[in-house]
């Protein structure tokens, strides 16, 4: 297989990001739109505009702010070029940012009802097709692991058999949305489902990082930007997973 592999449709040559990405956001997106009218509750449209203006402001912002954190040795040479800086992005920086944009829209319309819980399975299937994306597109991408040797080894273009840590992503994403779709019914609380799925994911990728090239923003540690931001992510969200098992529910304002 020779990396990028560009898709045909329609006579034309795609390359498999733009395409996956794609097929990411639309499907993700319907996805959401046909929970939300399953479920009994809703915001109002209005507010419910603004929840979604500031997840994707959000998202856009922390996935780009975290990149370039998580490589800044290699973006500083390039501080001249604004298509250095614009390149580049991270799930876990887009996942982060996007939760803190939520928060800070519905802080600022009185909104106090949890808005997560419908987003889970649209954003698990959004990252495991936009993973196939990363996968196809290969050394360019920069989400490959380190050498292996192990048999299912993928050698993306520059001779060394690696990690194919996208397909691993996949099938942790797979396998997170089957167990939380089992468990679901059991699930009490606005917002706990999210919470679940956000500290499960954020913890799987401090422990796959390990498995990928790094910079290392504490070499103490050994720990680069972004498990520091998994953690993080990871334990505010076990924080208010524990801080709402011993506390009364909060008081709906919208209906």
């Amino acid at each position: 297989m020779t990396f990028p592999v560009y898709v045909t449709l329609l006579g034309h040559r795609i390359h498999p990001h733009l395409l996956l990405e794609l097929v990411a956001y639309t499907g993700g997106f319907q996805l959401y739109l046909w929970l939300r009218r399953r479920a009994a509750q809703r915001l109002e449209t209005e507010s419910n505009l603004w929840v979604i203006t500031g997840a994707i402001l959000g998202a856009a912002l922390g996935s780009k702010l975290l990149a370039w954190v998580e490589s800044f040795d290699a973006y500083r040479p390039l501080l001249a070029d604004p298509r250095a800086w614009l390149g580049g992005k991270t799930i876990v920086g887009g996942l982060l940012g996007g939760w803190m944009g939520v928060e800070l829209a519905k802080w600022r319309l009185g909104v106090r009802r949890s808005t997560g819980d419908l987003m889970v399975f649209p954003l698990i299937f959004g990252m495991a097709v936009g993973r196939i994306g990363c996968f196809l597109t290969g050394l360019d991408d920069h989400t490959y692991g380190v050498a292996t040797h192990l048999p299912w080894a993928v050698d993306f273009g520059d001779g060394i058999a690696r990690h194919p840590t996208q397909l691993y992503d996949i099938v942790f994403l797979t396998m997170l949305a089957a167990v939380l779709w089992l468990v679901k019914p059991r699930i009490t609380g606005e917002g706990r489902l999210f919470r679940y799925f956000m500290g499960s994911y954020l913890l799987w990728r401090f422990m796959v990082e390990f498995i990928k090239p790094r910079e290392l923003r504490i070499p103490a540690m050994n720990l680069s930007a972004i498990q520091l931001a998994s953690l993080a992510g990871a334990a505010v969200c076990a924080a208010s997973l524990v801080r709402g098992r011993t506390s009364l529910p909060e008081p709906e304002v919208i209906a």
